[in-house]
């Protein structure tokens, strides 16, 4: 079976690499894909922001089934376009991407379901936005989102009414991030442990994947601006059995049960961002696919076969497979362009590849790059590569990935140093 991949990053890559260890693949088609990519599946121009650019690619390459990697394609319709053609595809209608797509969409949604999450109030304009943070209704730190997609980019913790007054002005009156910024949404600020939750559903059949933990801020200690992700764990420890069965009884399936009663109902990959609060689970946010880097540390313990798992998926059938999952755990350390997330410069060459990669237990997972004629790499993003590791535990884990980073280079290459710190004591 032909398969193709939607996107460009990290993430895509490690989708590449799994599904490329199938027997049932015959080929893997990446679509742009990147450096890395490209030297496991035929890679093709495509604009990930055009459904019917995507289809036509699709069809032009025979693709009997696709993945998609970034959320931006879900949003525009790219499922949409694909079932009106009769391609198969994971990933939910534009509907049901809304979840995703619209902030204030999806706590509105939980709202009207019960599903549990913070409270919240909806912003159509700066002015309202300012009267609100003046009421103290919520307090501080207060918790400000853009409506929109953001790339991991549209989230403020404000500790002040100086620092919120900033946010409504930067995404409201300023529009740093575009439309994205029209409206916002304010919320209560939760404590506890973050874990990203990930299943596949086929819309009635849910199937768990490991919990995952990202690392958002630039900078150790969690400090610094937000981030699309510098890192990510994935272990076994992170969930124990009763609270993977509560978020799976109190959030996951009224999610799956609700978007089926309003007219969408939900088949892909649903990802539900938590905060482990004393009172039990709550949601920070849907997204609609795999979370980006914490598919590079899940999919290298998936023992099965993801064309299987994905097969089963778009024909319904979900309920007969039983995937296989390493005990091992893993990490995954960003090596970032220095500047990331602002302004980077990008075109730098990358020493150390093919060292780290023989490395035992390691993987490497290419976001941000070209390659050239000759073979060589150069940057070409803000998340440059993956450095993936497993181990028995995470602190084996966390050795491999840090020794291996230690071995790459480029010129002002960034990386955090605490990834699964706190799990290795």
């Amino acid at each position: 079976m032909r398969v193709l991949v939607i996107g460009s990053g990290g993430r895509e890559h490690a989708l590449v690499w799994a599904l490329a260890r199938s027997s049932g693949v015959t080929a893997v088609i990446g679509a742009p894909g990147n450096g890395g990519i490209a030297e496991q599946a035929r890679c093709v121009r495509a604009d990930v922001g055009n459904p019917r650019e995507l289809a036509d690619v699709a069809e032009a390459e025979g693709a009997a089934l696709t993945f998609v990697g970034p959320e931006l394609p879900l949003v525009n319709g790219v499922a949409d376009e694909f079932a009106r053609r009769g391609l198969k595809i994971v990933g939910p209608d534009a509907r049901a991407a809304r979840l995703e797509g619209s902030k204030a969409f999806a706590k509105e949604f939980m709202a009207r379901h019960g599903i549990p999450t913070a409270r919240f109030a909806i912003c159509a304009s700066a002015a309202e936005a300012r009267r609100l943070i003046a009421s103290g209704r919520f307090g501080f730190p207060l918790v400000i989102k853009a409506d929109g997609l953001a790339a991991g980019k549209g989230v403020s913790l404000a500790h002040t009414s100086r620092e919120a007054e900033e946010t409504i002005e930067r995404f409201m009156v300023q529009k740093v991030l575009g439309p994205a910024g029209e409206r916002v949404v304010l919320e209560e600020h939760l404590t506890g442990r973050e874990c990203s939750f990930f299943v596949f559903t086929d819309g009635e059949f849910v199937l768990p994947l490991p919990p995952a933990q990202d690392y958002k801020r630039a900078h150790d200690g969690d400090h610094g601006p937000n981030t699309g992700g510098m890192g990510a764990i994935s272990a076994p420890h992170l969930l124990d059995a009763a609270a993977r069965e509560r978020i799976l009884r109190e959030i996951v399936e009224p999610t799956i049960r609700a978007a089926a009663r309003e007219g969408f109902p939900y088949r892909g990959i649903l990802y539900v961002g938590l905060m482990l609060t004393r009172e039990g689970p709550r949601v920070l946010e849907y997204n609609v696919r795999l979370g980006d880097p914490e598919a590079q540390a899940i999919l290298p313990r998936l023992e099965s076969d993801l064309l299987e798992i994905g097969d089963a998926l778009v024909t319904g059938s979900l309920s007969r497979v039983r995937p296989r999952w390493s005990a091992d755990a893993t990490v995954c350390v960003v090596l970032a362009s220095g500047g990331y997330p602002g302004s980077y410069h990008t075109g730098y060459p990358i020493q150390g590849l093919e060292e780290a990669r023989r490395r035992e237990g390691v993987l490497i997972f290419h976001a941000g790059t070209t390659r050239a004629p000759d073979g060589s790499f150069h940057t070409a993003g803000g998340r440059v590569l993956n450095v993936v590791a497993r181990g028995r535990t995470v602190v084996e884990a966390r050795e491999r990935a840090y020794a291996a980073a230690s071995l790459i280079a480029f010129e002002r290459m960034h990386y955090r140093r605490d990834i699964g710190a706190e799990w290795s004591s």
